[in-house]
């Protein structure tokens, strides 16, 4: 508990910022999900034969795993804030909707007949008699929607969106429980506070009459609940204007602002938040990371729709994850082909690499490798009926992960299993895996005591480390290409190994990216 607390106090800034930012985009999202859902129920309620496709359709949407429903959003609203809002919006509209359309509709005949009776019209019985009735049902599913969208929202951070699930990601890679637990905690106190707001705005909005009886009492209201009934209309307007302006100032602040990106394992942390600070600390341009974005493909889709302007990609990865070119061992064959294609098919650079060879290894634990004999990936194979692989998603389904190295070494595990990045380690350590799949740079490697193997068939090709940044981003900010060719070939496998081994443990990504760059007289 000690050590959470010093964590907390470390990171106190960070996750400051973090809550600030998960709160904004969760009552933005909310906001939307009310403003849509509401008169979508009001119509359904007049238009009856709607209801039924209506609520179908939103229950379909519910039912689609979210982050593949960030998956279909991406294409289409790219990274960040708009995707992440637009997923929460779509899940939350379930509620709000059904439980408008069964408020308004399940008003008892004799009231609405009465209001008819003295001569009130269809649409002022809507306003001045179902509605207030139906309140209490309304605020229900507004409930239920922010509450849950406090939770959705921690997956925002898969795409650069921010928020508390920055933590729990970046934690879920590193082993770390204290960065989980700092970025989970917040995130329940913060739906247990939103789900309390609630309540007592549902207790201002509900007609006296229609309250619960446990809700009777003769006392006074407080002060601060009379001005707050009295000035109802005028704090919702603010809170809206602050909602949106805050949005608004937002997306103004972003614009004309180099985007920096990163994949989301730790290398590319430190990577993304070093030429983010170096472009900071040596020019006035304006910077956004946007990093933890997920694997290759969301980080390179979100270069070519503009999203980013440059991430750090390794040569191997270019050649055969994006390319779809066979492996070339040759590694400055591999930098002109790469170099060669993306100009001319992408509009984008490929800067001289930093100087590391970020190679994929299969890694085991020393105790598995003395039982079996193990120090290559041919001597994996002869036994690899009997040992269960863990692997990251991305690996598993790569023409140069392990798709391609079972064709090449003929390997036959006994299960595959696709896990987070830092998962795979807890994996091997639980003994649920015997292999890993690993980067040559990987400082979890040194933290866990693991064994690499051997590629003895070279399977694996080169993947340098290098900047790989839009053509059209170097036209528009011409202090940047002098500045990044700085960092080329500072980086050696062992400074790369060191710098992950510190983040491993615990430390701040950006932290451990500046310290370098000062070590490298790059920043002051």
């Amino acid at each position: 508990m000690q050590e959470f607390f010093s964590f907390v106090v470390d990171r106190k800034l960070q996750i400051y910022d973090l809550i600030i930012q998960h709160i904004q985009l969760t009552l933005f999202s909310v906001i939307i999900s009310i403003l849509v859902g509401i008169p979508l129920g009001i119509l359904i309620v007049k238009l009856n034969k709607l209801s039924t496709p209506v609520i179908t359709i939103a229950n379909i949407v519910q039912s689609i795993p979210s982050l593949a429903l960030l998956g279909f959003l991406i294409p289409v609203l790219g990274i960040g804030s708009k995707p992440a809002i637009a997923m929460v919006v779509l899940y939350s509209l379930l509620p709000i909707v059904k439980n408008t359309f069964t408020g308004l509709t399940n008003i008892n005949p004799s009231t609405v007949e009465a209001a008819r009776g003295i001569g009130l019209t269809d649409n002022q019985i809507l306003l001045k008699v179902r509605f207030p009735l139906a309140m209490p049902v309304i605020m229900s599913g507004i409930r239920i929607s922010a509450v849950t969208a406090v939770g959705l929202m921690t997956i925002a951070a898969f795409i650069g969106a921010g928020g508390l699930g920055y933590l729990v990601f970046s934690g879920v890679q590193t082993v770390n429980n204290n960065m989980i637990l700092a970025g989970a905690i917040p995130a329940c106190i913060l739906a247990i506070v939103l789900d309390f707001i609630i309540s007592k705005v549902e207790n201002i909005v509900t007609p006296i009459g229609i309250k619960a009886s446990s809700r009777t009492s003769k006392k006074k209201p407080s002060i601060t609940i009379a001005v707050i009934k009295k000035y109802k209309m005028a704090i919702s307007i603010i809170v809206v204007i602050c909602i949106i302006g805050g949005a608004a100032f937002g997306y103004y602040r972003n614009k004309n602002t180099i985007v920096v990106g990163s994949k989301n394992f730790n290398e590319q942390l430190i990577l993304g938040n070093m030429i983010a600070s170096l472009i900071e600390h040596n020019t006035n341009y304006k910077v956004d990371r946007k990093l933890n974005l997920g694997g290759t493909s969301v980080v390179f889709d979100s270069m070519k729709n503009h999203n980013v302007d440059l991430y750090v990609e390794y040569t191997g990865t270019g050649l055969v994850n994006i390319m779809n070119q066979k492996s070339v061992n040759d590694e400055n064959k591999v930098y002109d082909i790469v170099k060669d294609y993306f100009h001319k098919n992408y509009k984008m650079e490929w800067m001289k690499p930093l100087g590391f060879n970020n190679t994929y290894v299969l890694a085991v634990k020393k105790d598995v490798a003395d039982k079996y004999n193990l120090n290559s990936i041919s001597d994996v194979a002869a036994v690899s009926s009997e040992l269960n692989l863990g692997s990251t998603m991305e690996f598993a389904n790569r023409s140069d992960g392990y798709l391609g190295l079972q064709k090449q070494y003929g390997l036959n595990f006994k299960t595959v299993k696709g896990l987070d990045g830092g998962l795979r380690y807890s994996a091997l350590e639980k003994n649920e895996t015997q292999v890993a799949d690993a980067f040559s740079t990987d400082g979890l490697l040194k933290k866990f005591n693991l064994k690499t193997l051997k590629d003895d068939k070279n399977f694996f090709p080169p993947y340098y480390a290098a900047t790989l940044i839009r053509e059209d981003t170097l036209d528009k900010y011409p202090k940047l290409r002098p500045l990044l060719k700085k960092l080329e070939g500072q980086i050696t496998d062992e400074d790369m190994r060191n710098l992950n081994y510190k983040v491993d443990n615990g430390e701040d990504s950006k932290l451990v990216a500046e310290e370098f760059l000062r070590s490298r007289n790059l920043i002051e």
